[in-house]
């Protein structure tokens, strides 16, 4: 069966682009092929800095033949209707069938749609995927409305080694023929080269000093650079985020190696490799010791005559300008005590309706004190101290040169002027955890800090309706809640959220005009979502931290959980499946009779109407259940609290089994419904049971 072969060639595509955009059209084409009846037998992917692929083997040569059944008029229907379904189909009547329906006889049509050539649909479906292609950023260039990444050059489609028919876009002014030839490596081999299927574009290009695959390219870098590092005692520092952006800027890449002069190697660690990674893209190396060396590999894209030695003089040449631009902040900004700096923060805006960064931090040394006498081994003072100081490398030349290093350089800058140990850690740790990979602190003073400037910010944020909405969160509230629900579980830290909402919304006294207890109640749906996102990776169910949550009174998050832990093992049990059937039940019987009667509730059963043993049975059982529930929940134990429920199963089944709800008698009926309204009340002392998926 044939092969199809397309290359989208154009200018360098960002390399954060690269990998989303293979599987976008991995995706998109196999949707496409699938929905036209094309599907191959297989399929890739490849991407470079200029090219995106897109190879499937095992394509029919055309679209299989449709057969359709068409229902017409029934026997004896007017002729004008008779007519028309004729005219639809194309057929005389001759052609179709009189058969037997369930309302009499009618007549059907089958009909029957060749396929079209795969190579005519093929044009079709590029030109449609690629109209709407999902890039992050597009542009248009010259005089076409077509939208691409960077201006496309050709696009090489090749079905069973022939060029498609037509050309891409003409109507968007672009009008590409497709073509079957490609192009090389730019600098090392850029005339055309003509391919004639997948197999041979590989290869030729490969001759043509591209290598295609990424994971390969990756591989060669990485190799290359802990070759090159070995060589001279010294290991390479891993980073794979790095390792994946060069790999998106070089097609034939070649690693070299190049020197720090050593007089840099006193600035900060943190100095160093964020000068080298994120400006330069080039590797760092350590010595056996673990301090860094004054090494660095860069990858290029080309090879040169003399061995790459003009490449890395460049290169040295230009990382020494930006090492002497931070050892002119280095030095500088040590001169100036942070406490020193905190007057220009009123300068720095936090938020238009929030006012400046000054009172931001004027609100986190009194949040962060306050939080300190929660958490265990965490002082006040401290916590206060660092949440003053946290912000003040802000307006630092190193931060404003370097802004991924603020707080990083706070930490160095307080060490240095003699402040406590712990609260220089509280500085450097006070924005963490950035993501769920991100390192979370579990220094006291550090938790401390780092909550207060994540609360504070939710809060306001929320005190003046700036809540995400839908993918849009442009101050990032949904990482800080992650970040704070991270801080809470990963320490212990026992906090209730509703107060500390509360006095985060007071500190905006002034400021903001906004309800605290509206805030919080918004801050704690919010908490709850973002706590689903957070579980879902343990497996906990999203409807287990709702029936915790809709008790409406669970603020405590290491409590919570404690909660929707136990209440998983309950219903993962067989008797814990059994109570939630059996409270289905009584709550399914209470609402519809509730309705029924127009009554709000059926109050406490009187014990002198029961007349079976089953009901005695079932009222002393949810009197000792909520006895023990009570002293078990207070005492936060609620794997006993569980316990306890899953006692109920069998004088529930019982009653179930033996007594009538609905019985003659109107005062008895509205007794077992209210010993029904029991069981729902007793339970939900634990968990909002009604909120229990499956």
């Amino acid at each position: 069966m044939p092969d199809f072969l397309l290359e989208l060639f154009c200018e360098e595509i960002p390399a954060r682009m690269q990998a989303r955009a293979a599987d976008d059209l991995a995706r998109l084409m196999g949707e496409a092929l699938a929905a036209e009846r094309l599907a191959p037998t297989g399929s890739v992917t490849h991407v470079t800095p200029r090219r995106l692929v897109f190879a499937a083997h095992g394509l029919p040569a055309a679209q299989p033949d449709l057969e359709e059944e068409r229902k017409g008029p029934r026997e004896g229907a007017p002729q004008a209707a008779l007519d028309g379904f004729l005219k639809s189909t194309g057929l005389t009547l001759d052609q179709c069938q009189l058969r037997d329906t369930p309302k009499g006889k009618s007549w059907f049509a089958m009909l029957k749609r060749p396929g079209r050539p795969a190579p005519e649909m093929l044009a079709a479906i590029v030109a449609r995927v690629l109209a709407d292609f999902p890039w992050p950023k597009s542009m248009r260039w010259a005089e076409t409305t077509f939208r691409w990444v960077r201006p496309l050059h050709h696009v090489l489609a090749l079905f069973d080694g022939r060029p498609l028919p037509g050309s891409f876009h003409p109507d968007a002014g672009l009008d590409l023929p497709f073509v079957a030839e490609t192009r090389g490596h730019r600098f090392l081999a850029p005339g055309p080269v003509a391919v004639t299927g997948f197999a041979d574009y590989c290869e030729r290009l490969a001759a043509a000093q591209v290598v295609l695959d990424r994971q390969q390219r990756k591989a060669a870098i990485l190799d290359g650079a802990a070759t090159l590092a070995g060589s001279e005692g010294l290991a390479l520092v891993e980073d794979d985020g790095l390792a994946e952006e060069v790999t998106g800027l070089v097609e034939w890449p070649v690693v070299l190696m190049g020197r720090i002069d050593e007089a840099f190697m006193a600035l900060p660690q943190e100095v160093l490799t964020t000068s080298m990674r994120t400006h330069q893209k080039y590797f760092a190396c350590r010595k056996p010791d673990g301090a860094l060396a004054p090494r660095f590999i860069v990858v290029a894209n080309t090879v040169t005559g003399d061995g790459g030695a003009a490449v890395v003089a460049g290169n040295e040449r230009v990382l020494r300008a930006r090492l002497s631009d931070a050892q002119f902040f280095w030095d500088q900004d040590r001169r100036t005590p942070l406490e020193d700096r905190l007057p220009a923060l009123a300068d720095i805006i936090f938020h238009a309706r929030l006012g400046s960064m000054a009172g931001k931090v004027a609100r986190l040394e009194t949040l962060a004190a306050a939080l300190a006498a929660r958490i265990p081994g965490a002082d006040a003072g401290a916590a206060a101290r660092a949440a003053k100081l946290a912000k003040a490398d802000l307006v630092s030349g190193m931060v404003g040169e370097f802004p991924e290093l603020q707080g990083i350089m706070g930490r160095y800058y307080a060490a240095g002027q003699g402040e406590d140990a712990q609260v220089a850690q509280a500085i450097a740790e006070h924005y963490a955890p950035l993501g769920p990979s991100d390192r979370c602190p579990t220094a006291a003073v550090s938790v401390a800090v780092a909550l207060a400037d994540k609360i504070d910010t939710l809060v306001g944020f929320f005190a003046i309706d700036e809540r995400p909405t839908g993918s849009r969160d442009p101050f990032a509230l949904r990482r800080a809640a992650l970040g704070v629900i991270r801080l809470i579980v990963e320490n212990g830290v026992r906090l209730p959220l509703r107060g500390v909402f509360a006095d985060g919304a007071r500190s905006y006294a002034g400021t903001v005009d906004a309800d605290g207890a509206v805030v919080g109640e918004g801050l704690l749906a919010f908490f709850a979502d973002r706590l689903k996102v957070s579980l879902r990776e343990q497996g906990v169910r999203h409807d287990l931290i709702d029936a915790v949550f809709a008790l409406g009174n669970e603020d405590d998050l290491v409590r919570l959980l404690a909660r929707v832990e136990a209440l998983g093992r309950l219903l993962g049990s067989e008797d814990g499946a059994n109570l939630l059937t059996g409270y289905r039940r009584a709550a399914n019987i209470v609402r519809i009779e509730a309705r029924k009667d127009g009554a709000d509730g059926y109050g406490a059963a009187d014990p002198a109407r029961f007349a079976q043993d089953e009901e005695r049975a079932l009222a002393d059982a949810l009197a000792t259940a909520g006895r023990e529930v009570g002293a078990r929940v207070a005492a936060e134990d609620f794997v006993g609290a569980m316990a306890a429920l899953a006692g109920l199963r069998a004088p529930i089944d019982a009653f179930f089994d033996r007594v009538t709800v609905n019985a003659d008698d109107p005062g008895q009926r509205r007794n077992r419904l209210a010993l029904l309204q029991a069981i729902t009340d007793t339970m939900n002392n634990v968990a909002d049971f009604s909120k229990v998926e499956g």
